[in-house]
């Protein structure tokens, strides 16, 4: 591909009802699967080379003052959680973080207070959106042509979606912190684990002896 050429605008159109079927599809996996997985700690059990890595973004609703939980993919860029509003800018959680910048993510493995700010600055969101294509093969290709990877393609892209970063402010205990779920939930294994083994063993004794 030669620099400084876009051959974003030579791909043929997406189809409409494909775009609104992945967007359905996503929302439901979004609302039925990842919110309750993610909120509840599980966010490495979605890790995978297919879907990316995914956090849950908390914003707060700048109609109601409620508590909004978004699930998005996302990259760590110089320091700070990038993430892509593939809806565009007129996405409700995009809208919330630049109403109110206090935000917070839950990582796999980590919670996090944080301060959004949207990145506008054309070389850093270039790296962002390069670094988010990369880090999540299947939700981006809502984003549309990921071979697309010249300058001028990502910075219409960045048009259509806009790049928000969280900067960390604060890390807040999670289920694998001290006194979380995970420590409780290990030990219970680590004890559970070799009496089940045990039982098992003499109970496959027993029918040999029989």
């Amino acid at each position: 591909m030669m620099a400084g050429v876009s051959t974003h605008t030579d791909a043929p159109p997406r189809p409409a009802t494909l775009d609104r079927l992945q967007r359905k599809a996503f929302h439901t996996f979004s609302r039925r699967f990842a919110v309750p997985m993610l909120g509840a700690g599980f966010g490495s059990l979605v890790v995978s080379d297919v879907t990316g890595s995914l956090l849950l973004l908390t914003t707060i609703d700048r109609h109601t003052g409620d508590l909004k939980r978004t699930p998005l993919g996302y990259a760590v860029v110089g320091g700070a959680v990038v993430v892509v509003s593939g809806s565009g800018p007129q996405a409700e959680w995009f809208c919330n973080a630049l109403s109110d910048p206090r935000v917070e993510i839950v990582l796999p493995g980590t919670r996090l207070r944080g301060s959004a700010s949207p990145v506008t600055d054309p070389a850093r969101r270039r790296t962002a959106l390069r670094a988010l294509i990369d880090s999540m093969p299947m939700p981006s290709l809502m984003l549309g042509d990921r071979d697309a990877d010249d300058d001028a393609s990502i910075d219409e892209l960045a048009a259509r979606c806009p790049v928000l970063a969280i900067t960390p402010t604060a890390v807040l205990p999670g289920p694998f912190d001290p006194r979380g779920w995970a420590p409780k939930l290990n030990t219970w294994l680590a004890v559970a684990a070799p009496v089940a083994v045990g039982a098992i063993a003499i109970a496959a004794l027993r029918r040999t002896h029989r």
